[in-house]
């Protein structure tokens, strides 16, 4: 493991910000990283693409490929972070800081960090050629919409048999987490001069009737829907922000509460919707009002990979880890979709992820690259 190198690398990413943000004051592209990643793997035999998101302005996907056939691997990253405070940071975010055995830096383990752990486990195969080829995705935009992976998915690309999403989970395989989806709901009534409610129509009082059904709702999933495997065993439901009215003597117009909806393996985002959908339109009728859904995004669905397919036997002896369960969502998903047996596998801790002073300790980087090794092994060579 050169640990040179290694540190090097992530040096160089984490100083190139890649924020995504629904913020536009916050939002960066993410092209110099794709850049920089691209004279990486080309002079390893790479075929190196750079694509637009269509409808995202300066967001841009990598593949990289080496290697040909109907098999194979993906090795998959996404390339942004979250938006950070430096106020809040000890050492400069963008500045890879190396100190008690640890590498500190935005994106660090979350997940800048896995592209270096590819490019050096690649070493060992210098001058080999692939039965199967090896695929490297850097996406745009995990952070935020998944429009990187979105649009590779209605691309149906890419023609693999396996993907590994390099997320940080310590190298243990993870082949199950829940979905989300965060909704909106907008009540409209009718402004009017409080000392006479009949001069209006309260959307504040129809949202607290909106609210009940919704949790009702929740209890009914939970009662239908449950999973051991998980820490938290059923789907969860959360009101997350609610906004309306302007004024305590004014008959509030207009409310609309956000809630987010985490779903298990086996619901449907499109099923959750229409149920919500089914229970709260009455609800206009009763209460004389105008009751709007939306979508905050369009969701991540719930992910399973079985225990015992390939992909998941390989990993489990190469890590001796048996598979886990995580109540964050990722990009698998998407390349399960277009037919990939996928697990989720990378160097560093979720504990780090989206705050100050995230980290990928050294003592974690020769066991991916070990790992990572090996998949290659088992499945390209």
């Amino acid at each position: 493991m050169d640990y040179h190198t290694y540190t090097e690398q992530l040096s160089q990413l984490v100083a190139l910000p890649s924020v995504s943000c629904a913020d536009p004051a916050l939002d960066c592209s993410n092209k110099a990283v794709v850049d920089l990643l691209a004279t990486w793997f080309e002079p390893l035999g790479f075929d190196c693409r750079i694509e637009p998101v269509l409808g995202y302005p300066n967001k841009y996907n990598l593949i990289a490929v080496r290697g040909s056939g109907d098999g194979g691997v993906v090795l998959s990253g996404h390339t942004d972070t979250v938006p950070y405070n430096a106020e809040r940071w000890e050492q400069d975010p963008l500045t890879l800081t190396q100190k008690h055995e640890r590498l500190y830096g935005l994106g660090a383990t979350d997940m800048k960090g896995f592209f270096p752990a590819i490019w050096a486990a690649l070493q060992a195969f210098d001058g080999v050629s692939f039965k199967e080829p090896v695929i490297i995705l850097a996406t745009a935009d995990e952070e935020s919409s998944m429009s990187g992976a979105r649009a590779l998915s209605e691309q149906q690309f890419p023609k693999a048999r396996y993907a590994i999403i390099g997320e940080p989970t310590g190298m243990r395989p993870v082949n199950m987490h829940k979905g989300i989806m965060m909704e909106a709901v907008r009540v409209n009534g009718q402004a009017g001069h409080s000392s006479n409610p009949a001069l209006g129509n309260n959307a504040m009082e129809a949202m607290h009737t909106v609210m009940t059904e919704i949790l009702s709702y929740r209890a009914d999933l939970q009662a239908r829907y449950h999973n051991p495997t998980f820490e938290v065993q059923v789907p969860t439901l959360n009101l997350g922000c609610i906004h309306g009215g302007d004024n305590p003597n004014r008959i509030c117009s207009a409310c609309e509460l956000h809630f987010d909806l985490r779903m298990l393996p086996g619901m449907s985002i499109d099923e959750l919707r229409q149920g919500l959908q089914t229970r709260l339109t009455p609800i206009a009728e009763q209460t004389q009002t105008d009751i709007i859904f939306s979508a905050l995004f369009p969701g991540v669905p719930a992910f399973e990979q079985p225990a015992n397919s390939a992909l998941i036997e390989t990993v489990k002896k190469l890590t001796g880890h048996n598979p886990e369960s995580v109540a964050f969502a990722t990009e698998a998903p998407f390349l399960q979709a277009q037919g990939l047996q996928t697990v989720i596998m990378g160097p560093g801790s979720i504990d780090q992820a989206h705050q100050a002073n995230e980290y990928i300790a050294l003592s974690e980087l020769a066991p991916a690259v070990k790992t990572l090794e090996g998949v290659i092994r088992a499945f390209c060579v």
